[in-house]
């Protein structure tokens, strides 16, 4: 006789096992082609295609694919080849250090540094906060990307090189369930690995446009999603990070 016996209180049957709270990734690809995919062992059907319309829109998703010893999943950024207006009509702003404002006019606060100053393109602060964190970038240190023009209209070279230069490095990142089924990660939000200050992602979920699409533990910490447990914080805005089809998840995940 031979019967692999098992617990009855352990689960063994049943879908794929969800996460959820605040945990350190490791970042090991953006943008990967569906070869690169299978390296990884993510089973994809199809090329994976980056750009997409959104509200007559056209937008191009940078993918960061991010790793730890539980789970790897994906990371998504929206971003335009235009820059980013408010309502309102004014523009958004950045400059050489990553700093990010809104004015009419070329900004003139005491704090802002206008070294590099420019107009700042739909999704480009996103991103820009995202390396900060992963970098580990100081206070006040430049953190640019030369081909930023390029990056918005498809071109990830500058980004993949980061993949390398960066291997070792970790982010903190806070993730949740969408839709029963999905994990989705807030990218409202970077945290880094020193100082691990947590209480600045639970400060930006509480920010009138800090909130999050998706499913969390409250307690904001790792380990197995428990929907019962679980809390959303729709999305104020009322555009997703970085929409995916019903068709193209079950397709990635």
């Amino acid at each position: 006789m031979a019967i692999q016996s098992n617990a009855s209180t352990q689960e063994v049957m049943g879908g794929i096992k969800l996460y959820s709270g605040l945990s350190n990734f490791n970042v090991v690809a953006v943008n990967p082609t569906m070869e690169q995919l299978h390296a990884m062992d993510i089973k994809v059907k199809t090329e994976p295609n980056y750009f997409l319309e959104l509200n007559g829109e056209d937008y191009f998703k940078v993918v960061f694919w991010i790793k730890n010893d539980d789970l790897t999943t994906r990371l998504e950024i929206l971003m335009q080849n235009k820059a980013r207006v408010s309502q309102n009509g004014k523009n958004q702003w950045i400059n050489k250090i990553g700093q990010s404002t809104w004015a009419e006019g070329e900004p003139s606060m005491d704090w802002w540094k206008a070294d590099g100053q420019r107009h700042c393109y739909v999704g480009e602060e996103t991103l820009i906060n995202f390396l900060k964190a992963w970098a580990n970038v100081a206070s006040g240190d430049e953190v640019t990307l030369d081909t930023i023009d390029k990056i918005v209209k498809g071109d990830t070279s500058e980004l993949s090189q980061l993949i390398a230069g960066l291997k070792d490095n970790q982010v903190r990142l806070l993730i949740g369930v969408k839709d029963g089924k999905y994990q989705s990660v807030y990218t409202k939000c970077f945290g880094r690995i020193k100082p691990q200050r947590d209480d600045i992602f639970v400060r930006n979920l509480n920010d009138e446009y800090g909130n999050f699409n998706a499913e969390f533990n409250t307690d904001l910490q790792w380990g197995t999603f428990s929907p019962q447990l679980g809390v959303t914080t729709p999305d104020a805005n009322g555009v997703e990070a970085a929409p995916f089809s019903n068709k193209e998840v079950e397709d990635w995940v």
